[in-house]
């Protein structure tokens, strides 16, 4: 079996993988906030874990893959207010939008794929945690964690405390101690989804959601964690804090992994700038093959810019792929060639596993050309 080596955000270097129990990996990724279409943006983190989960399945016996579903949110109440659309059909329709257009590019469900909403007994009783363990305080009806409790916290983003407290992007309200201390529980208004609390009726904060349902799913401890670098601060972090303050002795995960950003047309997308660009655009531009290997043509941990020329040098390669299978249908599904799990093993290089099909290609179509001189 390959050794695979994966690089840890956390400890900031490559190191062969070690699971918790070789018979069985379990990981956790951060999936959608359902209020509207999946953009290329959240197409990226999908496909990338998608790929790693398939090679973990191909390296060991069992794997165990939770990608949460985020159905409570400021946004998603923000756009039913601006719609008139209920709550509960704006999160079952963009859900069901979610998975197919996943499913179009290729993206295979995760195991289990639990929601906040059905969730929040289990983020009650980890608050109330927290709270004994004197890590959160309860004030004016919202409850905090103090990271004045957690003496590692800033280690995976790497932050001072006062790059902690200036790029918080949270709220600073008077009842918090300390301008850095986020939000556990917030209290809703009537016309707000809302849940029975010992602190009243509200909801959970974001960062709870993901330590509570991670829990709940693989353990307090488990291997691997992965999401998008733009999630390292400040949500990763606080999981980090709640989750090894709240389970005492718990490591949380062992390995952090995180995509990088993706560009459309060398900037950051945006629909001001009007390079907005949603799976079903794409979709309706190119094959779905064609989307799904631009989005794993650079190594998942740099920087990727989608643009209509580069699409189009994936459309090519593609069909030079096809060419080759088309001639030796004979070497369709089978065992992975010892080239490409190399290249995977190797914290997940696709571009060196594109380089490695390309070299069977060749080979192929090279054998086709000698066979047809003679």
């Amino acid at each position: 079996m390959a050794d695979l080596v994966l690089h840890n955000s956390l400890t900031r270097r490559r190191a062969p993988f070690v699971p918790m129990d070789p018979g069985h990996v379990r990981l956790y990724v951060c999936g959608p906030t359902v209020y509207d279409l999946a953009h290329l943006g959240n197409a990226r983190p999908a496909v990338v874990f998608d790929v790693l989960v398939r090679l973990l399945r191909a390296l060991y016996p069992r794997v165990t893959y939770v990608r949460n579903i985020t159905d409570i949110d400021d946004k998603i109440m923000a756009r039913s207010l601006e719609s008139g659309e209920p709550i509960e059909s704006i999160t079952a329709r963009t859900t069901e939008d979610y998975h197919a257009d996943m499913a179009a590019i290729g993206v295979l469900p995760p195991d289990i794929e639990p929601r906040a909403t059905g969730h929040v007994p289990d983020m009650v009783a980890l608050i109330e945690a927290l709270i004994a363990g004197g890590h959160a305080y309860a004030a004016d009806g919202h409850v905090l964690f103090s990271v004045a409790t957690f003496p590692e916290y800033g280690r995976l983003s790497g932050l001072s405390p006062d790059e902690l407290r200036a790029g918080a992007r949270v709220e600073i309200a008077p009842y918090k101690r300390d301008p850095g201390d986020f939000v556990l529980w917030k209290p809703s208004a009537a016309d707000q989804p809302g849940w029975d609390s010992p602190w009243g009726r509200g909801r959970p904060g974001w960062h709870i959601e993901c330590s509570a349902m991670s829990a709940r799913y693989l353990g307090p401890e488990f291997d691997i964690h992965g999401g998008g670098r733009d999630l390292i601060f400040p949500h990763h972090e606080n999981e980090i804090a709640q989750s090894c303050c709240g389970f005492p002795g718990s490591r949380f995960a062992h390995v952090w992994l995180h995509n990088g950003m993706l560009l459309v047309d060398g900037a950051k997308m945006s629909k001001s700038l009007g390079n907005f660009r949603t799976v079903r655009d794409v979709l309706g531009l190119a094959p779905a093959e064609a989307v799904r290997m631009l989005l794993l043509r650079a190594q998942y941990r740099a920087e990727l810019d989608f643009t209509p020329a580069a699409l189009a040098e994936v459309r090519r390669e593609l069909d030079r792929f096809y060419r080759a299978l088309e001639r030796h249908p004979d070497a369709g599904p089978g065992p992975v060639p010892e080239g490409l799990l190399a290249a995977l093993c190797d914290d997940l290089n696709t571009p060196a596993a594109f380089a490695a099909l390309h070299g069977l290609a060749d080979a192929a179509l090279a054998g086709d050309a000698a066979a047809a001189a003679g």
